[in-house]
């Protein structure tokens, strides 16, 4: 009878361990959470109040560029996304260079632009910073590019790898230069 009264006390004294090590998992995961999880404040300190909208166009089967307009929204752009099948005939009639070409084709609306009656034309896996740079700096060009799809860009994450990669600005001439450099 003794033996069954300690084997009935050490399962009792096992459920509360277990117990106890549950709500403690608890805890921690929540506090992790709440310590890991941006608050209003701190994400308002990265949206960029009067940003000009987007309109993304893409191509319905890239999922990459579905991540790219998620970068944009989260930098605090307001994106029209656009799904279209030619894409071709939308970067010939943006005037895209063939050499900076990528999966889609963004257009910058803004109230006054001496370049493009549209405003820049973003085109590929530009990060929301450069973007920002652009508007900020307004130079004289068509628009900047992520020619290809750079891994490790916005939208091109694959895990730890970070490919170096450019960001070139582009004239309707079609003339490029170094825009931005990224690990």
């Amino acid at each position: 009878m003794l033996i069954l009264h300690g084997e009935k006390y050490l399962m009792n004294r096992c459920g509360l361990l277990n117990r106890l090590l549950v709500s403690m998992l608890v805890v921690a995961i929540a506090l992790l959470s709440l310590l890991t999880a941006p608050t209003a404040a701190v994400a308002a300190e990265f949206v960029q109040p009067n940003l000009p909208k987007l309109t993304v166009y893409r191509s319905p089967t890239c999922r990459c560029c579905g991540h790219w307009v998620d970068h944009m929204r989260a930098a605090g752009f307001e994106v029209q996304d656009v799904v279209t099948e030619d894409m071709a005939a939308l970067k010939a009639q943006y005037g895209v260079p063939e050499a900076v070409a990528s999966c889609h084709t963004a257009i910058v609306h803004r109230e006054s632009s001496s370049t493009n009656s549209s405003g820049y034309i973003i085109e590929g896996h530009v990060p929301a910073a450069d973007v920002q740079r652009l508007l900020s700096e307004q130079p004289d060009v068509l628009g900047i590019a992520a020619p290809g799809m750079p891994m490790g860009s916005p939208g091109m994450e694959m895990g730890d790898r970070v490919d170096p990669y450019t960001v070139v600005s582009f004239t309707q001439a079609g003339e490029t230069a170094t825009f931005a450099e990224h690990p």
